[in-house]
């Protein structure tokens, strides 16, 4: 575990004074700072965050204007960027986010070297791809947050209908965080039961197709909440906030976070989310991760489609 662990989150909009919020409330680090070139807005973001530190544990939190304020963190979490408008998918946000990740990842190098850096800001798998390839970072220290929150929506919706604790329920979203992800069905269990296998009065409780309707309610569920209030913000706050404790803790926690991938599956050079072991030292895919063939094929689909964006963005 880290002591006097300091976290850094760029970006003082919904998504980052969630991620801070969140930190804050969990106690994931001993000092939090938030950054964005907004000096007002980030001011009264500090304060308002601040003037709740009776209620919370012995975090820190401060921030400004200046790139500094991130010096020596351990961690940083990216949300900077612009947000996705209703109707918008997440890859038509690429070109504007890819200017502003090419242009914070060398500040945030500088001031903090030594950082892990977590991309929240979408879309997070290209944007993550071509920030290694600027910073010149193995991929396990940047890395997207991913299909974290995807697998976390999804084990709420399991648990609601199986009526049982979404931590009793193990599944995993995996690829693409958006219109490609899909979930590992071959791997889902409620407890120790094969999803298919789970009954409810003396019944399956799903079918193949009822599970596949849900995967795609999944997949929008973002779209939903950003027509409804604009943005996505609590869920992703705290998803961002267990990565950070699972680097934090040096957990060995298996998230599926999303690094740049080489030989995975014979997949190499994309940024996908898969089941990755997350410590200190950043997220180290699981190569033993088992797929069916239909999985695997979708996996490289995904692999595919994120590739062509990368590859669009590079010129």
């Amino acid at each position: 575990m880290i002591e006097n662990s300091k976290l850094t989150v760029i970006g003082a909009g919904a998504v980052g004074s969630s991620v801070a919020y969140a930190a804050l409330i969990r106690g994931s680090a001993r000092h939090i700072t938030l950054y964005d070139i907004a000096a007002e807005k980030t001011e009264a973001e500090v304060l308002d965050l601040a003037h709740g530190t009776l209620f919370t544990g012995s975090s820190e939190i401060d921030g400004g204007s200046d790139i500094a304020v991130a010096e020596g963190s351990h961690v940083v979490v990216i949300t900077a960027g612009a947000k996705q408008r209703p109707g918008q998918t997440r890859v038509e946000l690429a070109a504007t986010n890819a200017k502003i990740m090419g242009s914070l990842v060398p500040q945030v190098l500088e001031v903090a070297p030594r950082a892990i850096i977590v991309v929240v800001t979408n879309p997070c798998d290209v944007l993550t791809m071509l920030a290694q390839e600027i910073s010149g970072l193995p991929p396990e220290r940047i890395f997207a947050s991913g299909t974290v929150l995807d697998s976390s929506r999804l084990r709420w919706e399991i648990a609601r209908r199986a009526h049982v604790s979404p931590a009793s329920v193990h599944t995993h979203i995996i690829g693409e965080h958006g219109d490609t992800e899909f979930p590992l069905w071959s791997a889902a269990r409620i407890g120790s039961v094969p999803i298919l296998d789970w009954q409810q009065d003396g019944k399956p409780l799903f079918t193949q197709d009822e599970l596949d309707e849900l995967a795609v309610d999944v997949r929008d569920a973002a779209y939903k909440v950003i027509q409804g209030k604009g943005a996505t913000n609590y869920a992703i706050g705290l998803s961002s906030a267990r990565i950070v404790e699972a680097i934090l803790r040096d957990e060995n926690a298996v998230l599926n976070v999303a690094p740049v991938l080489s030989d995975f599956h014979g997949i190499d050079g994309v940024a996908l989310s898969v089941p990755s072991i997350v410590n200190s030292t950043g997220a180290h895919p699981i190569l033993e991760t088992p797929f069916s063939a239909q999985e695997l094929g979708k996996l490289r689909s995904s692999a595919e489609a994120l590739m062509a964006v990368a590859d669009d963005l590079r010129g």
